[in-house]
């Protein structure tokens, strides 16, 4: 119950100061899917997806607070952009909504998919992992993580050129496309620091295995084989082991941007599922 005041008040001061978690661009007509990027990601990664899909639907592609250009929100981060898009789906009447997250975009789609069973008919997880820390901090626990830390606060302090080039390296791991390492770092390095030190924070404090038992829906998991084929099959079978109705697919010299990197391969997969959960 604390926990809820508590961010009912947040959500009340940012909005009387103007300040919003989310930007939401609406396309199109038809059927509503839900668009979520990743982590510093702008909503319009997706402008090439919603071109391709097959058939018309009614689009809301979602930007985040502290990325993209838009006004930061200070912490806690993540809590409030859920609670955005709960009131966000509930404020548009959204229903027969499909959800599409990228990475920590598809975080946030796991857990409306799990609140929001009246209302979510379809659900798309790319390269998305329920728990970031259980595969790169294995046995640390969530409480010993915090805002006040020496990584934290020496990636605060890190000069502009040293965070450039920490972002270009991290942006080679994300993709085999050449062409878009500079867009990839571009959108760290345009970030708003402190959200993205203490935002990436709140994503290792994230553990949603246990509630994907609450969802229903079919879900459709797209994974990339990087760095392997037989280690992402495994992480993906033991991070949805309590996923029931799902299917996993893995795209062959991939890294976390499947988008770019098998672009064809991605909207197929896409727009089968689409087609085959139309109601």
């Amino acid at each position: 119950m604390k926990k809820i005041l508590l961010l009912s008040l947040i959500l009340f001061v940012q909005q009387a100061f103007c300040q919003t978690p989310i930007k939401v661009e609406p396309i199109g007509q038809g059927n509503p899917i839900l668009f979520l990027p990743g982590f510093t990601t702008p909503g319009s990664i997706w402008k090439e997806t919603i071109s391709k899909l097959d058939n018309p639907y009614e689009a809301h592609v979602v930007s985040y607070a502290g990325f993209n250009g838009i006004e930061p929100i200070g912490t806690p981060w993540y809590a409030p952009i859920k609670q955005a898009l709960i009131d966000y789906i509930s404020k548009e009447e959204l229903t027969n909504l499909t959800i599409i997250g990228h990475s920590m975009g598809g975080n946030l789609a796991t857990e409306l998919a799990a609140e929001l069973n009246d209302r979510v008919t379809g659900l798309i997880l790319v390269d998305a992992i329920p728990c970031m820390r259980e595969l790169m901090m294995p046995g640390v626990a969530a409480s010993s993580l915090q805002y006040d830390s020496p990584y934290n606060n020496q990636m605060l302090g890190m000069p502009d050129d040293a965070f450039k080039n920490t972002a270009l390296m991290m942006a080679r791991n994300m993709t085999n496309s050449e062409d878009k390492i500079e867009l990839i770092a571009s959108w760290s390095v345009a970030a708003d620091r402190e959200t993205y030190v203490y935002g990436y924070t709140d994503l290792l404090k994230l553990d949603l295995r246990p509630v994907l038992e609450d969802i229903k829906v079919e879900t459709l998991i797209l994974g990339a084989t990087f760095p392997t084929r037989e280690m992402t099959q495994q992480t993906f079978d033991k991070q949805y082991a309590n996923l029931g109705n799902k299917t996993i697919a893995l795209a062959d010299d991939s890294k976390h941007f499947i988008m770019f990197d098998q672009p064809e391969w991605f909207y197929a997969q896409v727009n089968q599922y689409l087609d085959k959960n139309a109601q």
